[in-house]
């Protein structure tokens, strides 16, 4: 009993997660965290952030060994003769130099790295901004559709209603059979709206779905966020909201960034005009052996002499040197300064870059400002005609109850009226998006 009881309580809980409706900031962490651009963006710094790396480990001295082994058979000629000279050598070395003076390239270079590992972070950001924008768009897009689905519920349980009532009426004699008909259409018509809707919202959902990435979606779905009918006109000029996106927009930053970089990468360059000094030290031995005689010579008293074995031969011959070398530029055809203008170029392709990013960022926020104005107009305008709409239904209801209108007049008041509200939540849902861009670009992070 007791298993029986943990697998239902086990089941019941893959339901209540089945069932997990996500907010919209639930959405955008997950979208920017699993995302492929925002991942292989991800993959572009952390090779910048290693070419960081490789740049400040330059300052360290390069340290190398070599180790030699090679033998011989055969003769070799000595003076008019010949000697045999089966010989076995090794030898040992170990060397290290180091950058001594170079005007200034590895600290340069260093800092011109570190300008393109900062444009590659805000390169990051600037997609998590964009990816959260069509998230934001295609939530509320959700949200209307939902909101959509609740009016066209509404208006099929009107023309239920009325679908009955006129069948009651038609049955004891007092509306023609055309009444029901044309009652009955009204509904099936009101039935089909309702499924479109419904429909749309889970074309919606998947398509949010799709923007996240989700595996699966088919029992996706959002929050039902109530949001109020009572909308206020934004109060932030467009001048602080360009302001604030000029300091705080990584696009931005990361033109900036790379101007620094391209500016680095010339100063760079100019390195290359002067001297380069480089220091070296090394230490090493070696060893020979004569395959064919452990003979080596004669000392002074003419006594035969043995071949020193590796150890001794290692000691007595171990050496060192050390060095410093010069580089000076003489002449290389003109390239260095060809190289130096082509950055000067690269530092004004990097300003303009800014240029066009502070014109894209001001054209947006001047149309967010635009939009929010014109669809807050627009919401006014849609709450007016909603209103009226809905007097003019109630009239023809009451009309229509009295025997003096026709069920024609009724269907398209009800249609009138389902149409404006439907217009209001448009409305709404668009000056939300277009407030909620302005506000993103004036700092504020999104949320509902």
């Amino acid at each position: 009993m007791k298993k029986v009881l943990m697998i239902i309580l086990g089941l019941s809980g893959l339901g209540l997660s089945a069932q997990k409706k996500w907010s919209l900031r639930e959405c955008v962490d997950y979208a920017v965290e699993h995302n492929l651009q925002v991942i292989q963006n991800q993959y572009s710094k952390q090779i910048q952030d290693v070419n960081l790396k490789i740049a400040q480990k330059n300052y360290l001295p390069s340290v190398s060994a070599n180790f030699g082994n090679s033998v011989s058979f055969g003769q070799a000629s000595l003076g008019t003769g010949s000697i045999r000279n089966d010989r076995f050598s090794n030898n040992a070395n170990l060397s290290a130099d180091i950058l001594v003076y170079n005007n200034g390239r590895l600290e340069k270079t260093i800092r011109k790295t570190q300008f393109d590992v900062e444009a590659s972070q805000y390169d990051i950001e600037t997609i998590k901004n964009d990816i959260s924008l069509q998230i934001a768009q295609q939530y509320l897009t959700t949200l209307l559709n939902k909101e959509i689905v609740k009016i066209s519920q509404s208006a099929t349980e009107n023309a239920k209603k009325q679908f009955d009532r006129a069948k009651i009426t038609t049955e004891v004699g007092t509306t023609a059979q055309t009444i029901v008909a044309e009652a009955e259409a009204a509904w099936a018509r009101e039935k089909q709206n309702l499924k479109t809707a419904e429909i749309n919202v889970g074309r919606s959902l998947f398509a949010l779905a799709q923007l996240l990435q989700l595996q699966d979606y088919k029992d996706f779905d959002v929050e039902n966020v109530q949001i109020g009918d009572q909308l206020s006109p934004q109060l932030i000029s467009v001048d602080e909201v360009l302001n604030t996106a000029y300091e705080n927009q990584p696009q931005i930053k990361a033109a900036e960034s790379r101007i620094k970089s391209a500016i680095a990468q010339t100063e760079v360059t100019r390195t290359a005009f002067w001297p380069t000094v480089t220091a070296s030290v090394g230490i090493g031995s070696f060893y020979n052996n004569l395959l064919n005689t452990s003979f080596s010579g004669f000392d002074q008293f003419g006594n035969s002499l043995k071949e020193p074995s590796i150890f001794k031969q290692y000691k007595d011959n171990f050496g060192q040197q050390g060095g410093i070398s010069v580089n000076i530029p003489i002449f290389n055809k003109g390239i260095t300064r060809l190289q130096v203008e082509q950055s000067k170029v690269n530092e004004s392709i990097a300003k303009n870059s800014l240029d066009q990013q502070k014109q894209v960022v001001k054209q947006n926020v001047q149309k967010a400002q635009f939009d929010v104005d014109a669809n807050y107009e627009v919401y006014l305008a849609a709450k007016e005609a909603e209103k009226s709409t809905k007097l003019a239904m109630d009239f023809a209801d009451k009309s229509y109850a009295a025997g003096r209108g026709t069920i024609y007049d009724l269907n398209i008041a009800r249609n009138n009226y389902a149409n404006a509200q439907g217009s209001v939540e448009q409305a709404k849902y668009n000056y939300l998006f277009s407030l909620k861009l302005l506000n993103f670009y004036a700092g504020i992070p999104l949320s509902l």
